[in-house]
């Protein structure tokens, strides 16, 4: 409709959507969300790359990114996105994974998808589970990713190198409980644990510790996989079913034999990600004492053999430590 121009009789000039105080608080949150996902993905990036010889069974060639669009979020916070944050009907990158072929590339956040191998990506609601169809074949084949974006209004045209590391999903648990849950295929962080943690290393301790248990296939030797991920399901809700949280939540406490061997391999991912080794041992003796495991559904009523975990992660660290100086390789 050019300046001047009238609409027929009986037809109504078409309204500018207005933002709502709601649509405000809605964008609010997912700002809030994202940011602490940015972080996540941050501290989890040289876990899952400099690990990914460790994961035999779950390492696999990776873009290095995150995309999303409005349609990502569900009623008000679709409308949110749209007109508070400017996401449109193209998939944006959400999030870059530090040191993956991606970062070296120049990919961005905020970046818009346009074209994959000079196919076009798909737009609008499902297209991320759509785009996965085109990504998927040429993650396979080839060492690099074509791709064309959009930023700033201009095409740009990158060659993004796939990343081998550790293919398990990071996510964010829109949750105030302090825990943290691995399915086997995915690692979640609650928000109510990354209030708590102090530092980015702290952050990488659980991180860790969650990675080797999906490692070590705990979760299905535990018969708590399907549980878990649903209490994952759920948590990446942006409102989620809190009483799914109710006492246990379903959750079987975890045999000291296991939480030992995931300690002692989480001591290691870190070491090689060169993360600050010497303050796991006082990170978790510090959670247990606030967190204690009767504070139900929190880590410590999970993970409660505190004793045996300090005992294998001092262990584990001397172990490093006499294999640096002997300049030996890192592996467990």
């Amino acid at each position: 409709m050019q300046p001047g121009q009238s609409f027929p009789p009986g037809q109504a000039a078409p309204q500018t959507p207005q933002v709502t105080p709601e649509m405000t608080a809605a964008a609010e949150t997912l700002t809030r969300m994202a940011t602490l996902q940015d972080r996540l993905y941050k501290v989890s990036a040289p876990l899952l790359i400099d690990n990914a010889e460790l994961c035999t069974r779950h390492a696999r060639n990776l873009l290095g990114f995150t995309a999303k669009n409005r349609h990502t979020y569900p009623g008000s916070y679709n409308d949110a996105a749209h007109m508070v944050l400017g996401m449109g009907e193209r998939l944006q990158v959400t999030n870059v994974l530090a040191g993956s072929g991606a970062a070296k590339a120049g990919l961005r956040n905020g970046d818009e998808l346009v074209a994959a191998a000079n196919k076009p990506l798909p737009t609008g609601a499902g297209a991320l589970s759509r785009a996965g169809a085109v990504f998927g074949p040429i993650v396979a084949k080839q060492a690099s990713l074509p791709l064309t974006i959009e930023r700033r209004g201009s095409q740009l045209d990158l060659t993004i190198p796939v990343t081998r590391a550790c293919a398990f999903g990071i996510e964010l648990g829109n949750a105030d409980n302090v825990n943290a849950y691995a399915d086997g295929q995915r690692v979640m962080v609650t928000r109510g644990m990354m209030g708590f943690v102090q530092s980015d290393d702290e952050l990488a301790y659980v991180v860790a510790h969650t990675m080797a248990h999906n490692m070590l296939g705990h979760a299905a030797s535990q018969r708590n996989a399907a549980t878990i991920g649903s209490i994952i399901d759920n948590l990446t809700r942006i409102s989620p079913d809190t009483s799914m949280l109710i006492g246990s939540g379903g959750i079987k406490a975890m045999p000291a034999t296991l939480d030992s061997s995931a300690d002692r391999l989480a001591v290691y991912l870190l070491a090689r990600a060169d993360y600050r080794i010497e303050g796991v041992a006082g990170f978790w003796k510090r959670f247990a004492e606030t967190y204690p495991a009767t504070v139900l559904n929190g880590h410590m009523a999970n993970h409660p053999a505190l004793p045996q975990r300090m005992a294998s992660i001092d262990k584990a660290v001397a172990e490093i430590k006499a294999k640096k100086s002997a300049n030996k390789p890192l592996t467990p």
